[in-house]
């Protein structure tokens, strides 16, 4: 089973349905799907620099963005199956369901995630695919990814969050949503 992170970036291009068409075909029971925050997080961020917010409300904020994108992709495709939570997660893998985890503030802070800007839904990702026991987390991402590039890379070019090394618990792979491979391939490898 594996984690597949699709950025909120993809909101805005066209590789954001070929993708869900792909999850809905190869991902059933084995794939748990985590949404970016994409133009919902976005929209956090301009807020809390207009009115001085505290980064635990924004990050609050950002949470419901993450479950506004999901919400979002599951209107996109009717094979996603909304998890609130990793139990649900769980529960619906079991099923031979294609769960979208819309992350539980509770969850998370009872689980001690820290509220910043620095844990963005990469790392959050990378935290449920650890709660879940996933065997591998990719990141789909809307921005070019380097061959061979490192995690410690990676996050110094600002393609994952700084805090994500300290979440993962299974080998990582970051793709650029226009991968060459195959949206399938990349589920199938």
């Amino acid at each position: 089973m594996k984690v597949v992170k699709l950025g909120g970036s993809l909101a805005s291009g066209s590789h954001l349905r070929p993708w869900l068409a792909a999850l809905a075909e190869h991902g059933p029971g084995r794939v748990a799907l985590v949404p970016g925050g994409g133009p919902f997080a976005d929209a956090v961020r301009a807020s809390q620099k207009v009115w001085d917010f505290s980064d635990r409300s924004a990050h609050r904020m950002a949470l419901l963005g993450m479950r506004q994108f999901g919400l979002m992709l599951c209107g996109l495709e009717p094979a996603l199956t909304e998890a609130p939570g990793a139990a649900a997660v769980k529960k619906t893998l079991e099923e031979g369901g294609l769960p979208v985890w819309l992350p539980d503030e509770e969850e998370l802070d009872a689980a001690g995630v820290p509220s910043s800007w620095d844990i963005t839904s990469d790392s959050l990702a990378a935290w449920l695919a650890g709660r879940v026991g996933a065997e591998e987390l990719l990141l789909v991402k809307s921005c070019p990814v380097g061959e061979g590039a490192t995690l410690e890379s990676l996050v110094g070019d600002g393609i994952i969050d700084p805090a994500l090394p300290d979440f993962l618990r299974c080998p990582l792979r970051v793709v650029a949503a226009t991968e060459s491979l195959g949206y399938a391939a990349l589920l199938d490898r």
